[in-house]
């Protein structure tokens, strides 16, 4: 670029997606009094759906806005809880995040995700599609056009990616309602309905189960039932207004 040249300061939160010298206060931009401030942001390397508002000398523009020199900007963060309008909240998670998914299922989070790298322009179609934010370390992932909505997950690790998606999001929690292998509703099932998907050994040991509608998948309180009760009681405790799932 080789223009205008601006005065840009990034929030603190934002300061992993900038060079060094950027962290820390105001830097020098130079633009090329053509692209939009939301261009110049993205190529400074922070994603739009991590901005929360851009201000321009005290007052909010949109990302359209084209700078002019002398200008002094300022990029937030997003807000939290993040609102977004437009449609049930709902999720789309990358290949590199199926712990997160199935943790955001077991919650009853509608997280829909893709076992296999169907590739990023697929993605974010199906993200436009059926209007599903997209959960993703993938930054050039992020920036594509044609997402409907987009967050970057700041941890590598699931309690934190946890924990960073409930907090920014506040999405209602409805606790083993949803199919942890693949994201369809539970209802309660007698031991006679899904015998015949039970080993003997489960067959003799419960008597209390839930089948997935889509898979036809089982759910009983097995061995790894309480590491998943722990989760939950901990999502509860920190998200759920009084500590309680949504009865809604």
């Amino acid at each position: 670029m080789n223009g205008p040249e601006i005065l840009i300061d990034f929030a603190p939160e934002l300061g992993m997606f900038v060079p060094h010298e950027r962290r820390n206060g105001p830097s020098k931009a130079v633009t090329d009094g053509a692209s939009t401030l939301g261009h110049v942001v993205e190529s400074l390397g922070v994603p739009l759906t991590e901005v929360g508002a851009l201000v321009v000398d005290g007052a909010e523009v949109p990302a359209s806005h084209i700078p002019a020199a002398g200008e002094t900007v300022s990029v937030r963060t997003v807000p939290r809880p993040q609102p977004v309008p437009g449609a049930p909240l709902r999720f789309l998670l990358d290949v590199h995040l199926g712990t997160l998914a199935r943790r955001l299922r077991l919650l009853g989070v509608d997280a829909a995700y893709e076992s296999t790298d169907i590739g990023d322009p697929a993605l974010a179609a199906r993200s436009a599609a059926e209007r599903r934010v997209l959960l993703s370390r993938d930054r050039g992932l992020l920036r594509r056009r044609e997402l409907w909505a987009g967050a970057y997950v700041y941890s590598d690790g699931p309690d934190e990616q946890l924990r960073d998606v409930l907090g920014r999001f506040a999405p209602a929690l409805h606790p083993w309602t949803r199919c942890t292998a693949c994201n369809g509703s539970l209802r309660a099932a007698s031991k006679e309905e899904v015998a015949d998907l039970l080993e003997g050994g489960t067959r003799g040991t419960y008597d209390v189960f839930a089948q997935c509608v889509e898979c036809d998948r089982v759910y009983w309180r097995g061995a790894h039932h309480d590491r998943l009760e722990r989760i939950v009681a901990g999502a509860l405790a920190e998200f759920a207004p009084g500590g309680q799932a949504d009865a809604n």
